[in-house]
């Protein structure tokens, strides 16, 4: 019976995780509490994944890569990795710059730190963002595979694995799996990525980011009232396109060169983000938001670029509905979306996850809410990336002394984070309530929660259970045929639900098919806790992709052209590695 109620509730579970009707927190951490209403579980193991390290080592973890990400230390590499190098050379530097930082740090900041830079140098070579960004989100992701600190999900792993028996994780042993899969994989990065990535530009710059656009209002009695549009100089506006023009509730469009404008009437333009931040500059035009205009002129406002992320309050909700304004203290101006149109006023389209949100808000903005789970990314576009500060030595080396310590076995990996989080607050890289914010507890508590599933599938006999049908359906192909069904059937719950939630679930079932099969269990779990993070399918599977979704300009589908050869070397390598016990040490 408890086999069949633990198996129900992850059904409802996948279900409402699916049809993204609730968050991956909600989602798993209601599962976990349904369970124990039920008495499948008892108030101990429910609480299991609290009191194990995972959570409390990826809060210390949040606080240290905030500090390094907060003092702008890594802001010089991107002047130092992308430089003058031709396309090729600078797409092998960049992704093996993002696979090596994301080894040790947080992979979001680091590909946060890389979009704005890595979009203009691009440009600035007449090539499109799309080529390289989805190779900067898939590099980032190669290395968190290396480390056991590289992503939350490899702490997760590590305590179920531990929870099952198992000797502890150690801080390099997922590189005897993930070094020689990431190798193969940065290699079709390179080679394969500019010929099977699309180019997301066309000739004219005019229609590049259409969708982008921004409302501005012709002030009255200013120097455009009266002029046409030709001598207003609107014809001639670079990567910015004059859609139309309202009057009293009546749109022209296209609109004429000798089109004469009043006072009131307001322009739609649509462009290039950083081109129509600069309309607001031009004389004679004012920016509007609904039907209020906005002053800039108090130097205490700027413009940011927000892309909503899939646990956002904002997704399947309307701007207006939502109560933006109010919520965020924020004034949206303009939305892109790639691959799609955008029909209705700004205020009544339903946002989607990936789309950017140009918007006006004071400075503090990209402070609130960087680290939480409405956007995935914030860029001020308002002025040039800050530079690194008086923290980022201190910072980096705080870092470095977490990564010795438990690389040499003096302390373990928590103790290690909470000695680096101590040091990071004690020595001002991080004010005390820096801290605080740094700390995504939307992650902490799912991996809690999502570990208290992993010994509840274990306990209840539902994971041997699904071991032994495993090998009931691939035990004609030997051990082989078991890790090829793990590693698949890993990806594919990865790519619909949340990493941490398909690791939770399938850790238990590795050691016990490993041990069924007179295999190293240890080496099972290792590839499984690989495979959970190798999504590289969709623009929803990992945070990375999602962030580079609207900057890259990408359509859902173009995940799957670079995707594919990534996720088939996971399924060829991972599984031979598995079964015949190949590991890199």
């Amino acid at each position: 019976m408890d086999e069949l109620i633990v198996g129900l509730t992850l059904l409802v579970m996948l279900a409402g995780l699916l049809t993204r009707r609730v968050s991956p927190t909600v989602g798993v951490v209601g599962a976990l509490v349904a369970l124990y209403i039920a008495d499948v579980i008892d108030a101990s193991q429910t609480l299991s994944g609290f009191a194990s390290s995972a959570p409390a080592t990826v809060a210390a973890l949040y606080i240290v890569a905030g500090a390094v990400e907060r003092s702008g230390a890594l802001q010089p590499l991107t002047r130092l990795v992308l430089g003058e190098r031709s396309p090729r050379a600078g797409l092998g530097m960049l992704a093996g710059t993002a696979f090596a930082l994301s080894a040790f740090v947080a992979n979001t900041p680091i590909v946060a730190m890389f979009i704005g830079p890595v979009s203009r140098w691009s440009e600035r070579k007449g090539l499109s963002p799309s080529r390289f960004l989805m190779p900067l989100s898939f590099a980032a992701i190669l290395g968190g595979m290396v480390t056991l600190i590289g992503t939350s999900t490899n702490l997760v792993a590590a305590d179920l694995i531990v929870a099952a028996g198992l000797e502890p994780v150690g801080l390099f042993e997922p590189a005897r799996i993930g070094i020689p899969v990431a190798g193969i994989c940065l290699a079709v990065l390179v080679l394969a990525g500019p010929k099977l990535l699309p180019d997301r530009t066309t000739v004219d710059n005019r229609l590049v980011d259409r969708a982008f656009t921004v409302s501005m209002s012709v002030e009255p009695g200013g120097p455009l009232d009266g002029a046409t549009i030709s001598q207003a100089g609107l014809r001639q506006l670079g990567a910015v396109f004059l859609v139309g023009v309202e009057r009293n509730g009546e749109v022209t469009a296209p609109v004429a060169p000798e089109h004469q404008i009043r006072g009131g009437d307001v322009l739609t333009f649509a462009g290039q983000v950083g081109h129509v931040v600069e309309l607001e500059k031009m004389p004679g035009l004012q920016l509007v938001e609904g039907r209020q205009l906005l002053k800039l002129d108090d130097g205490e406002h700027a413009w940011f670029e927000a892309v909503v992320g899939p646990g956002s309050p904002l997704v399947g909700n309307t701007l207006k509905g939502a109560g933006f304004r109010s919520r965020y203290q924020a004034a949206v101006v303009a939305l892109h979306r790639s691959g799609a149109g955008l029909d209705g006023t700004l205020g009544e389209i339903r946002v989607r996850v990936g789309d950017s949100l140009l918007l006006v808000a004071d400075s503090d903005f990209a402070a609130r809410y960087r680290n939480r789970t409405d956007f995935l990314l914030i860029q001020r576009r308002s002025e040039p990336p800050p530079s690194a500060s008086v923290h980022a030595k201190r910072s980096v080396l705080i870092l470095a002394l977490v990564c010795v310590l438990a690389l040499t076995g003096v302390v373990d990996v928590l103790k290690a984070s909470i000695i680096g989080a101590g040091l990071t607050v004690a020595t001002g890289a991080l004010a005390p309530r820096q801290a605080r914010d740094a700390v995504d507890l939307n992650v902490v508590v799912l991996i809690g929660a999502a570990i208290g599933i992993g010994t509840a599938a274990e306990s209840s006999g539902l994971a041997s259970r699904l071991a032994a049908l495993l090998l009931d359906t691939f035990g004609s192909l030997g051990v082989w045929g078991a890790a090829l069904g793990l590693i698949v059937a890993t990806i594919v719950m990865t790519e619909l639900i949340t990493n941490a939630g398909a690791v939770s679930l399938m850790i238990p079932i590795a050691v016990a098919t490993g041990q069924s099969l007179d295999a190293d269990p240890r080496v099972f779990a290792l590839g499984v806790m690989l495979a959970a993070s190798a999504s590289f399918l969709t623009p929803i599977g990992y945070q990375t992709n999602t962030m580079v979704y609207g900057p890259g300009r990408y359509r859902y589908s173009d995940y799957a052209r670079l995707g594919l050869p990534m996720t088939a070397v996971v399924v060829v390598v991972v599984p031979v590695m598995m079964a015949e016990g190949l590991t890199l040490f």
